[in-house]
């Protein structure tokens, strides 16, 4: 359940975006709308098959599948969360973490609880581990998004903080409205989900931040409930989608960490997904059901940031270590700091027309800002 304090913070927010005409009254089957991918099946038991995801659940009547978002009512399967996000903030892109898209612009953030992974290090498990019927959430239609990120200063919407696919048609209406005001569409999502609905939503969404868990079957089983191969193709699908791509590896003591997976992986990326995909190494902390792993020494992450640029990267981060170089954008030719930051912040850009200052080399990104002194 998330805090007293943050679903203060959610209710302000909205409020203050929300005039007394454009509210509307929630009723009782507020959040409950029928799935855009499922099938019923051919039995007594009104029995429907999701389609959303790899798992597919076979649902029953009355039950939600593996989600928990998403329930067979009568035969017809509804998500439960629709409009109704249990987490609204406003934060920087750089928190997605986007580092080349955009960057120093602001997010309008939100969540609706619910997961299709059951991973043991979750970060937001209070939201992720449970069902929309059990958090606190406040009715926010998509129609309303627009307005609520323009009264904000936001130049995107962003659908993280839980996993996004299970809140789907939420976030398609979401992005389409967006879409419609020249607010940009960005989601940071652990990948797990069909092609059909994937291609459906990437004809809407302008980033996304995939988490790439690890890089093999028997991580994601043991330790995700998951699988990898999906996952991959998603990331393909993606660039093929010609959607602006960053990857996140959570880097776990002892589950994820070895030298040859990280290599293996960022030899993958840059054969599949291109050179110029940022990749961001981030530093576990323990939490979850994984609190006595200890947190990943910055030397892993290093480690791993020097694999990358090995294996031809051009833009490897390293994530959780404010303040340490990895945070930056370097030229990939010269490289010197195109764009310094401590954290989330950006202290510093020496950008011109997209390229570096010092060697007019082409800077891969989205919405990349000149800019030369301190700021």
């Amino acid at each position: 359940m998330i805090s007293r304090r943050t679903f203060i913070k959610t209710a302000c927010i909205s409020a203050l975006a929300l005039n007394s005409h454009a509210r509307e009254i929630v009723s009782d089957l507020a959040g409950r709308k029928e799935s855009s991918w499922y099938q019923r099946l051919d039995d007594a038991k009104g029995t429907v098959r999701c389609g959303l995801c790899p798992r597919r659940c076979t649902i029953p009547e009355g039950t939600t599948g593996f989600c928990r978002a998403r329930k067979n009512f009568t035969g017809k399967l509804v998500s439960l969360g629709y409009a109704l996000p249990c987490s609204i903030n406003v934060d920087p892109v750089e928190k997605k973490p986007f580092f080349n898209f955009h960057p120093t612009s602001r997010s309008f953030s939100l969540a609706c609880a619910g997961c299709n992974l059951r991973c043991k290090f979750c970060q937001n498990w209070e939201i992720s581990q449970i069902s929309p019927a059990e958090s606190r959430n406040i009715f926010t239609p998509s129609s309303q998004l627009p307005q609520m990120a323009q009264s904000q200063g936001c130049k995107s919407i962003a659908f993280t903080y839980t996993e996004p696919t299970t809140y789907f048609e939420y976030m398609l209406d979401s992005a389409k409205a967006a879409r419609s005001k020249g607010i940009l569409a960005v989601t940071h999502s652990n990948g797990f989900i069909n092609p059909e609905p994937h291609a459906e939503l990437c004809r809407h969404l302008d980033a996304a931040n995939i988490d790439l868990k690890g890089f093999s079957e028997k991580f994601y089983d043991s330790v995700c409930e998951a699988e990898l191969a999906p996952v991959l193709e998603t990331l393909r699908n993606y660039r093929k989608h010609g959607v602006w791509l960053e990857v996140t590896n959570l880097v776990i003591p002892g589950y994820n960490d070895s030298p040859g997976m990280i290599s293996e992986m960022c030899g993958w990326i840059r054969q599949n997904l291109g050179s110029q995909t940022p990749v961001h190494f981030s530093r576990f902390f323990p939490l979850y059901r994984m609190t006595s792993v200890q947190p990943t020494p910055v030397s892993t992450l290093e480690m791993a940031r020097e694999i990358a640029i090995k294996a031809g990267l051009k833009y490897p981060y390293i994530g959780n270590v404010p303040g340490h170089p990895g945070n930056s954008t370097f030229c990939p030719r010269c490289r010197k700091i195109v764009i310094k930051r401590s954290g989330f912040s950006v202290l510093e850009r020496h950008l011109k027309g997209g390229r570096c200052r010092f060697c007019n080399e082409k800077i891969d990104g989205v919405g990349l800002i000149d800019g030369g002194t301190k700021i």
